[in-house]
C-alpha cells in the first residue's frame, strides 16, 4: 500500500506555532527585565519600557536581563 505524502498544513502550522512561541518567549523575557528593575527600585521611563516591551530579539533581551541585575539606571540597559 502506498502512503500519501504528508500534508503541508501541519508543517505550516508548526512554523506558525513556532513564531507565536518565540513571540511569547520574548514578551516573557521583557516582563522579567521590568520585574527585576522594579524589584531593585529602579525607575523605568515610558520610552525605555516601550523599547524593552517591543523588542523581539531573544539574545538582546537575555543580555538586558543580565544587565538589569547590575545597572543603576534603566537607560544603562540600552547603552
Amino acid at each position: 500500500m502506498r502512503r500519501c505524502p504528508p500534508a503541508r498544513a501541519p508543517r505550516n502550522r508548526l512554523r506558525r506555532n513556532s513564531k507565536y512561541f518565540a513571540e511569547g518567549e520574548a514578551k516573557g523575557e521583557a516582563k522579567s527585565i521590568l520585574t527585576v528593575l522594579d524589584a531593585r527600585g529602579i525607575a523605568v521611563s515610558d520610552q525605555v519600557r516601550e523599547t524593552i516591551l517591543s523588542c523581539r530579539d531573544l539574545d538582546r533581551l537575555e543580555k538586558w536581563l543580565r544587565r538589569a541585575l547590575e545597572v543603576s539606571r534603566a537607560e544603562e540597559l540600552l547603552a
